[in-house]
């Protein structure tokens, strides 16, 4: 067990993760039920990796990627079986059972008693198995999962993912890497909640199974706020139900309010089929015409600076997972203490605890959707379209993405290609995530500047300019508001706390009071820009990543690399300068 107590010491988090302890909260916090039990822990284990070699007899600490330290594995396979048994409760059985995955890369095959249940390709999107038929009634029960991973020499998006890391590729992340869970449900029961909230309430749809074509079942929908109900409705399922909140109070970065949200599923003489609790924000994102320059972001019909650290969700013990929810949380909170009002999640998607965070500590959410495998040192020119597979599979886990994400309060800009990596169809595919959603902007191309190959097209809400070390001046925009969609990148080696390795930054600062220098110069010119009409910017980065040394904080978050008060005083300053009433 010794190998699997490996998170590292004097974290900013109170405990160290053992078999016992790994992620043990609810990891869907928008739709939640009492009756459910995590599987995380350890898992027997086999891996094959790329050249054939076979590992068997081994144990892994779900759901840390057998990459990561915390696994347990410390290396990379390509084929991986992971099996355990697990009791389900005698009173688990009036209903259903389901099994829930929140994202195993890339590919997943799950048995349960030997029975082949489900196949689910994509690495970042969760999916459910109902195993209730194949149960037995009276032992345990074995779940096998295999996950086939080829990395970035497949065709399924990776993000930064690489085979062989480095520069701003890094480790890869295989197998299961979000916590894996049951839940009794009953037969009828909540499957889905649609949201679609405005400043003066929600129009909330509840997505119902189990019901015969003859089953006459309605749907309460409460809404309450520090314990006292404030509106309710009811209807029936697979409809929008309009719930109008008096006194309503918008959700934004200065007051991330967020009402409870309780739905019951009723037969017709009155009596619970099944009671979900969830929560909804209102807010409305949009823009707006300003003069004679680029259009105005708008939260809740007012300009907004949308002021963010670009943020890679790498941690130097999880890999791709952070090793507690705490930690998790962490990150966010030191966002915020550094006066950002928004945060990029840079080509990755995270557990939905991240977005719950995000949520109740306010901060905007700029999402990427993951690229597709790249090679950073192609000569300049156009470049091909990836091939028919990836593409295929590139917009299957778009379009689950969006649907995974879609109620999330704090979600404002969907990002969909970044620099040109693996761009192909931009015009038609930021077409359809803008019908697919039309509640919030969409970045067609951040960085577009910076691909040759892939000019910009003009589509979406928002042009986005990168620039090192910036920030940039951007100006083309087609009636689009305009970004920094990532500038800075300014290092600092402090030495104890860096990944083995040759640092790496687009400049570097020989101690923190020089990089808190050159951090607010950076900051007085964008301050100028956010004056002029620049909605939004995104200084890389929050961490260190790997070898990139240019994050405010280490890559193990034990040092803060600059002085948090300059720093928040001069981000607020641009974000006031950037949000005029």
């Amino acid at each position: 067990m010794s190998g699997h107590v490996t998170s590292l010491p004097s974290t900013p988090w109170t405990y160290q993760v053992n078999p016992d302890n790994a992620l043990p909260e609810h990891p869907r916090p928008q739709l939640t039920r009492p009756r459910w039990r995590t599987l995380n822990g350890l898992w027997d284990y086999v891996g094959r990796d790329a050249e054939g070699t076979v590992r068997r007899g081994e144990r892994i600490l779900v759901p840390y990627a057998p990459e990561s330290r915390l696994s347990g594995i410390g290396r990379r396979d390509e084929a991986m079986w992971y099996r355990r048994t697990v009791d389900v409760p005698a009173d688990w059985r009036d209903g259903r059972v389901l099994l829930h995955f929140g994202a195993v890369d890339q590919i997943a095959t799950v048995w349960v008693n030997h029975q082949r249940l489900a196949r689910h390709e994509g690495g970042y999107t969760a999916f459910s198995v109902d195993i209730t038929d194949v149960l037995r009634p009276d032992a345990d029960q074995e779940i096998l999962v295999r996950a086939d991973d080829e990395g970035n020499r497949g065709t399924f998006p990776v993000g930064k993912q690489a085979n062989q890391p480095g520069g701003i590729l890094y480790t890869g992340c295989s197998g299961i890497w979000q916590t894996v869970w049951l839940e009794a449900v009953p037969t009828v029961h909540v499957t889905d909640l649609d949201l679609a909230v405005d400043l003066r309430g929600a129009d909330v749809t509840v997505h119902v199974a189990g019901l015969g074509h003859d089953t006459d079942a309605r749907v309460d929908v409460s809404v309450t706020a520090g314990g006292e109900q404030v509106a309710a409705t009811r209807g029936r399922a697979g409809t929008p139900l309009r719930v109008e909140v008096p006194e309503p109070r918008p959700w934004s970065p200065d007051d991330p309010h967020l009402y409870d949200l309780a739905v019951r599923v009723l037969d017709p003489d009155g009596a619970v089929l099944d009671e979900v609790a969830s929560y909804v924000a209102l807010r409305t994102v949009g823009l707006r015409a300003d003069g004679d320059g680029p259009p105005r972001i708008l939260l809740n019909d007012r300009p907004v600076f949308l002021n963010a650290p670009l943020d890679q969700g790498y941690w130097p013990d999880g890999g791709y997972t952070a090793p507690t929810d705490e930690a998790l949380r962490y990150d966010l909170e030191r966002t915020k203490a550094l006066g950002f009002n928004s945060v990029r999640k840079h080509v990755k998607v995270e557990p939905l605890r991240w977005y719950h965070w995000a949520d109740r500590l306010g901060l905007l959410v700029w999402q990427d959707m993951p690229s597709l495998p790249v090679v950073l040192d192609n000569p300049p020119g156009p470049q091909p379209a990836p091939v028919a597979t990836a593409r295929r599979r590139f917009e299957a886990e778009l379009r689950d993405m969006l649907h995974q994400l879609r109620n999330v309060p704090s979600l404002a800009l969907w990002v969909v290609f970044n620099e040109g990596w693996g761009e192909y169809d931009t015009a038609r595919i930021t077409a359809e995530v803008k019908a697919a959603d039309p509640s919030r902007l969409v970045v067609a191309a951040s960085g577009v500047n910076c691909c040759h190959s892939h000019p910009d097209t003009g589509a979406g809400d928002v042009y986005d300019d990168h620039t090192y070390v910036g920030p940039g001046q951007p100006e083309v925009t087609g009636g689009r508001a305009v970004v920094d969609g990532e500038f800075g990148g300014v290092g600092l080696v402090v030495e104890g706390h860096v990944w083995p390795g040759e640092p790496m930054a687009y400049e570097m600062a020989a101690d923190r009071d020089r990089l808190t220098a050159r951090y607010v110069e950076l900051s007085e010119e964008l301050e100028t820009l956010a004056r002029a009409g620049l909605s939004g910017a995104v200084y890389t980065q929050l961490t260190d990543v790997e070898n990139e040394v240019n994050g405010l904080l280490t890559y193990d978050r034990r040092v803060t690399k600059v002085a948090v008060v300059e720093v928040a005083e001069r981000n607020r300053a641009v974000t006031a300068a950037g949000s005029p009433e």
